[in-house]
């Protein structure tokens, strides 16, 4: 699928689009600044998947999410190779979204 804008992004958050949130940064970036969402760190993505301990399907709708866009591409790409196939990264991540709030 597609990245997904952050005007896009604000617009399923405002009207309560079913969706689940991934955040990709480590535990202190999260728990600094975070909008939702489960928190799993990029390095720690893998194992989570490999272990099944992932609490999404993979018929679901994942918006992954990071700091800059970068580390949720990746996380994108490692989802979408393990089988899932709803999976959208926030293009320009946190930063621009909270440019535009």
């Amino acid at each position: 699928m597609d990245d997904i804008s952050v005007e896009e992004f604000a617009n399923l958050v405002t009207h309560k689009n079913n969706f689940n949130l991934l955040d990709v940064r480590e535990n202190l970036e999260y728990h600094t600044f975070n909008v939702g969402g489960l928190n799993i760190p990029l390095g720690k993505l893998t194992t989570v998947i490999e272990n099944d301990d992932l609490d999404f399907t993979i018929e679901d709708t994942i918006i992954v999410i990071c700091q800059r866009g970068l580390r949720s591409k990746t996380a994108k790409l490692i989802l979408e190779n393990a089988g899932y196939k709803k999976v959208r990264n926030l293009s320009g991540g946190l930063i621009k979204l909270q440019r535009i709030s």
